[in-house]
């Protein structure tokens, strides 16, 4: 679905300079709205080379408020950006609630470039177009306005734009050899960037074609549409709140009622002798795999969920005794700050993706939203039913990128967590780990477990499945996660 701006229009500069003060004042009017909304703006500048891009860019921050928007610029990715999955620099940088991100340059530069150049052929190009519209849909989901525009020439338009920025001395340096080149490739540019927008203009997220032609017609007709925009959202958000109300009020929710919990064993222990035994052979193992791991600038990322006393802390503790210090990172995930409640869920998450050849440790996790969130009402049925999806999105970015992903739930039963909580009440230095929300958490044991169940029975992947740990014996748990740990890497390593 496209908006088409009238082409071949132009504004003569009277009645240009007529409708700016009008525009600019609609605009800052609807930034200081949006401040008080509850999602962000994020607003794409896409478009044929010399078709007013940055001129656009530019008249759009002159006209609004720089206090409560942003202008990335994105170029070749650097080389800690190479290290990680392709979407990771558009997380980091995404807007907080209540502001304007502007990007130049966006995540369809590379694989609309990779196309033209031969680099991918049509089928990579789908699958790099399908990433995109995930990414936009769960942005889109979770509230995030993104306004998409096109500035489009024709060829021979575009080749007189160059010639006259070429003449002049002031704007000559703006003409490279890089867009000489895209000029003689124009037709195919063209018809990979018709198929791009064809392809990616929902109706969620539509593509605006503007001519690119006359400055003054293009950087008004944007401004225009940013501001119809944002206007449209914010009633669109309203009508949205009202029905998931609703659907809230309805207290209807389908699940599973596999319990996979139910199946393990529990009684499973091992003796203190063997323990050691074995804690020392696989922390050496470890040991080795890691520098492996770094040599081969190979990262992992692994997950520790469990039933709180289920001995998460004990058992990073023991993994990370076998790793160099400064290889890996522990992320302890608590209640989102005010900062990381300003942005999706999952951003607070992206940002701590590792470094090629380094670990990373979530103590707690991503999966906060398909279990605390959703037993305590933090999110709504709508957002965590959703999130099954996203988080499967998530990792597979990871994946795909080469990271190896592992994810540990520990359990233990309702009387030895009772037993677990006791003892700490007794023990001075971790009397801190008792609060009056983990015995309340007890009282809604079975609502906890039944998300439990139903999120490794939909987020156990085939790159990326639960690993389900034997928790009442600490020792047992620790020597299965730390094998475990061995194994996977081991196999990781040598799939080279």
């Amino acid at each position: 679905m496209f908006e088409i701006a009238e082409l071949g229009h132009s504004i003569d500069k009277n009645t240009y300079n007529e409708q700016v003060p009008i525009l600019r004042t609609q605009l800052l009017t609807i930034q200081q709205t949006l401040k008080e909304c509850d999602f962000s703006v994020i607003i794409l500048i896409s478009g044929v080379d010399g078709g007013g891009k940055g001129e656009v860019i530019n008249l759009l921050n002159e006209w609004m408020d720089a206090r409560y928007m942003r202008t990335v610029a994105f170029s070749h990715p650097s080389d800690e950006e190479l290290e990680r999955p392709k979407f990771w620099r558009f997380w980091r940088t995404l807007p907080p609630k209540g502001s304007i991100g502007i990007n130049v340059g966006s995540w369809y530069s590379d694989p609309l470039s990779q196309r033209v150049y031969g680099d991918i052929d049509d089928n990579a190009l789908q699958v790099e177009l399908t990433h995109i519209r995930q990414l936009e849909q769960e942005l889109f989901d979770d509230g995030t306005l993104i306004i998409k525009c096109w500035l489009h020439l024709k060829k021979d338009e575009q080749k007189k734009r160059l010639k006259t920025l070429e003449k002049n001395p002031e704007t000559s340096w703006q003409v490279t050899k890089r867009d000489k080149r895209h000029l003689k490739m124009y037709d195919n540019f063209l018809s990979v960037a018709e198929k791009v927008l064809t392809e990616t203009s929902t109706g969620d997220v539509p593509w605006l074609i503007v001519d690119g032609s006359d400055i003054r017609y293009s950087s008004l007709t944007v401004g225009q549409h940013i501001f119809n925009r944002i206007q449209q959202h914010i009633t669109k958000r309203v009508a949205d709140k009202l029905v998931t109300a609703v659907i809230e009020s309805n207290g209807v929710v389908h699940t599973t009622q596999q319990n996979l919990l139910d199946s393990l064993d529990l009684s499973l222990t091992i003796d203190k002798k063997t323990y050691n035994q074995e804690l020392a052979f696989y922390q050496g193992k470890l040991n080795k795999l890691a520098r492996e791991a770094h040599n081969q600038k190979r990262s992992s990322v692994l997950v520790f969920e469990g039933w709180d006393a289920a001995g998460k802390g004990g058992a990073i503790r023991r993994l990370t005794h076998a790793v160099d210090a400064r290889n890996y990172q522990v992320i302890p995930i608590a209640a989102p700050t005010d900062e990381e409640n300003q942005h999706h869920y999952l951003w607070r998450f992206w940002r701590h993706i590792p470094r090629a050849g380094l670990l990373t440790i979530y103590d707690r996790s991503w999966y906060g939203r398909v279990l605390v969130e959703r037993v305590e009402g933090f999110a709504s049925s709508t957002e965590w039913q959703r999130a099954y999806s996203e988080i499967v999105n998530f990792e597979e970015a990871l994946t795909e990128h080469g990271i190896l992903v592992l994810k540990f739930w520990l359990h233990i039963d309702k009387d030895e967590q009772l037993r677990r909580f006791q003892e700490r009440e007794q023990i001075t230095y971790k009397q801190y780990k008792i609060t009056e929300d983990d015995y309340r958490n007890r009282d809604r044991w079975n609502d906890y477990q039944l998300a439990v169940n139903e999120m490794v029975t939909r987020t156990s992947t085939q790159s990326s499945p639960w690993i389900l740990v034997e928790a009442n014996d600490k020792k047992y748990a620790r020597i299965k996660i730390l094998k475990t740990l061995c194994d996977k890497l081991e196999r990781y390593l040598a799939n080279v």
